[in-house]
């Protein structure tokens, strides 16, 4: 159900937050060092902490790893931490016990009934959720089977096996996540789940590449979701250093409209034959200045325009801009022109002028 463009799902408690329901849209990531190296992971998850994370996820291979989650709590972390569990449910029995706010396994993989009923026990008394995870690589068998290749549906379908699993032990604290590499099939296995149950979802396309490529396919599948009103909780997997997924899952948030945007955001044109300015340079500029030299926090959008024939009223809807000329160009604000510039120091009059708001 679609509600206000955004789907109802049910409201998860993790640690100190929530997925789903009224719950903002969170951004998660995951750490990439030895788990039991205690002082490398308390320093990447304080710096993913520190970038707007909301949620981290950890790898738990063995039950050392389990006793990590205790001792990051100790240290000061506050973001909730999930632990990351394949095949072996003692682990997941075991990062429950020692601090996991939430557990992400595959039932299906785990083994016996007993064994997901002992994981089950495990959350229930330690009031945590459990995220059922499904991608490409980890389908039923037999609903593998049945479609004869990896296909939304038999995504869709294997997901909610695995769920019921869960839900034969009376357990529904549960989070949705299914992925694949393809962003079209991630974003057609997802619509379909989510006609099927009101468990909140898990964005990601997985195994998306590195910065570049992974920001594309990351943006175009957890885009089209959001716009959509679909998605509780996402994140933008990248071969690259793990804070750079928070930078651009709170891009992809406010590019979709599910956040409001803070800061600046830039708003320039592609140039053409009309520009008689270095607008690429300046705008390389801008960018490069921004961290160290603006001043507010508040958003505000900045229009730096090639042009000052269309410049002012292509981007009246900015709240500062600049519209170059032939070595000046015209300051505006909200569309009305206020002065001109020379084009010798611009980016430092326009950093003025908006640290002047």
């Amino acid at each position: 159900m679609i509600m206000n463009n955004r789907r109802l799902s049910k409201k998860i408690k993790i640690g100190n937050t929530f997925i789903g329901g009224d719950a903002r849209v969170s951004v998660q990531s995951m750490t990439n060092t030895d788990t039991c190296d205690i002082n490398a992971t308390y320093n990447q998850v304080k710096a993913l902490q520190d970038r707007g994370c909301d949620i981290v996820r950890l790898t738990v291979p063995t039950l050392e790893a389990a006793d990590t989650f205790a001792t990051l709590k100790e240290m000061g972390i506050t973001i909730p931490m999930v632990a990351d569990i394949h095949f072996d449910y003692k682990l997941a029995i075991a990062a429950a016990e020692r601090g996991a706010d939430k557990i992400r396994i595959n039932p299906g993989n785990i083994g016996s009934d007993d064994n997901v009923k002992a994981v089950v026990k495990a959350c229930n008394q330690n009031n945590i959720p459990i995220r059922v995870g499904v991608n490409s690589g980890s389908l039923d068998k037999s609903i593998l089977a049945k479609y004869g290749h990896v296909c939304a549906e038999a995504l869709a379908e294997s997901l909610l096996k695995h769920a019921s699993i869960l839900e034969r032990f009376d357990f529904n604290n549960i989070v949705l996540a299914i992925k694949s590499s393809d962003p079209r099939m991630m974003v057609e296995a997802n619509k379909k789940v989510c006609e099927m149950t009101d468990y909140p979802l898990h964005l990601g396309v997985t195994e998306a590449g590195s910065m570049r490529m992974g920001v594309m396919k990351s943006a175009v599948g957890i885009g089209s979701l959001l716009t959509q009103g679909i998605g509780d909780t996402i994140r933008v997997s990248l071969t690259a250093d793990p804070v750079y997924e928070i930078d651009w899952g709170i891009k992809i948030l406010e590019a979709a409209g599910v956040r409001e945007k803070s800061g600046i955001e830039i708003v320039s044109c592609p140039t053409c034959g009309r520009t008689k300015i270095d607008l690429i340079g300046l705008v390389e500029e801008f960018e490069n200045r921004i961290p160290a030299e603006i001043k507010i926090t508040k958003p505000v959008k900045v229009a730096i325009m090639g042009c000052v024939v269309n410049g002012p009223g292509e981007a009246k809807e900015a709240d500062i801009g600049i519209a170059g000329g032939i070595g000046e160009a015209l300051l505006f604000k909200k569309g009305e022109i206020i002065k001109k510039l020379p084009e010798e120091g611009l980016i430092s009059a326009l950093i003025d002028e908006i640290n002047r708001m």
